[in-house]
């Protein structure tokens, strides 16, 4: 029976590892650590110039680093910036201290406690910003990265990944904030306000709150949402919307059933529940029911829906695009400004 040959290798001290071998040593568990760290460390330095504390104190308690309400993100090139409404919402000045030093004041532009955002301008010029993402969807799993300036910490970082989409959470006031990001990047406190970004320095939403005994899970208001407050603000004053009075989530719909009903979407929003006294209560709409248009407006998730009812006067009479089971039906509806 013929014997293999096994190759004999050098024995001792002089003995020298073949270079394949030795590059794959040394290549392979590194590489996966490599990419993750590159991809984070990045996006914090593309980021993290723009992230700042924002103090509602006087100019000595920010020169201390007292005072500290929570982060924010200054997110165009003439100094305005976001963070969340229950970090400034007994103010209307307040100042903001940045990574290198400079700590400058700032005014309230505006507020919308419907989603826990606040935009104020930050009065210096030469400012460094961050873009926010675009309305490309986040997806499950994807990694995004919490950075935060909290008590005066520069550019405190953490890591995680996109967990579920479409959350319902409500804001200190009682309302519910829709279509929210929950991640695993943990929030430490101080971080409210802050940006999440994606692996290459987007802002893909504003963090917003933390549940303290659930093991690190963090919650932002997309960045659609964010921009699309923003814009309400600098160009309004205020955020106006119609207001349904209804607890929804984005809900992804059978291709079939597009197909069948000639929908221009493949995604809708599902009716959770009906406040009471709203105006959702006083028509047809039930729940179960999915949006998937408003005055003809097509409708493929929260975000889209809030920006349709942007564009109706509060008290104006309207028309849901509905799927019921099976059947597309039109349900109309008197919209009110939120009480």
């Amino acid at each position: 029976m013929p014997r293999l040959m096994l190759e004999s290798q050098p024995q001792g001290a002089d003995a020298a590892p073949s270079p394949g071998a030795a590059a794959a040593d040394s290549a392979a568990p590194l590489e996966p650590l490599d990419a993750y760290s590159a991809a984070v460390v990045g996006a914090v330095e593309r980021v993290g110039p723009a992230v700042v504390s924002v103090y509602t104190g006087g100019a000595e308690e920010a020169e201390r680093a007292r005072g500290g309400a929570g982060s924010g993100v200054v997110v165009t090139p003439d100094g305005y910036l976001l963070t969340n409404e229950h970090v400034v919402q007994r103010v209307h000045e307040a100042r903001v201290s940045f990574v290198d030093g400079r700590t400058v004041a700032a005014v309230v532009a505006g507020r919308d406690p419907a989603t826990d955002l606040a935009v104020l301008r930050a009065q210096a010029a030469g400012l460094p910003y961050a873009e926010l993402a675009s309305t490309q969807r986040l997806r499950a799993g994807q990694l995004v990265v919490a950075v935060g300036n909290p008590y005066g910490f520069e550019s405190t970082v953490s890591a995680g990944v996109v967990s579920a989409l479409g959350r319902s959470l409500r804001s200190r006031q009682g309302r519910l904030i829709e279509g929210i990001v929950q991640h695993t990047a943990a929030l430490n406190p101080g971080n409210s306000g802050g940006p999440l970004v994606d692996a290459y320095g987007a802002v893909t939403g504003i963090n917003t709150a933390i549940i303290p005994m659930a093991q690190g899970i963090g919650f932002a208001v997309p960045a659609a949402t964010a921009q699309w407050v923003l814009t309400q603000i600098l160009t309004q004053g205020r955020v106006r919307r119609a207001w349904l009075g209804i607890a929804a989530r984005d809900r992804p719909l059978d291709l079939r059933l597009v197909r069948a009903l000639g929908l221009r979407a493949a995604r809708a929003v599902e009716v959770l529940s009906r406040e009471k006294n709203g105006p959702a209560a006083d028509s047809d709409l039930r729940s179960g029911d999915l949006i998937v248009a408003v005055n003809d407006g097509s409708v493929d998730g929260i975000d889209a829906l809030h920006r349709q009812l942007a564009r109706v006067p509060p008290g104006a009479r309207l028309t849901l695009g509905v799927v019921r089971r099976t059947r597309l039906l039109d349900v109309p509806l008197t919209a009110r400004e939120p009480p």
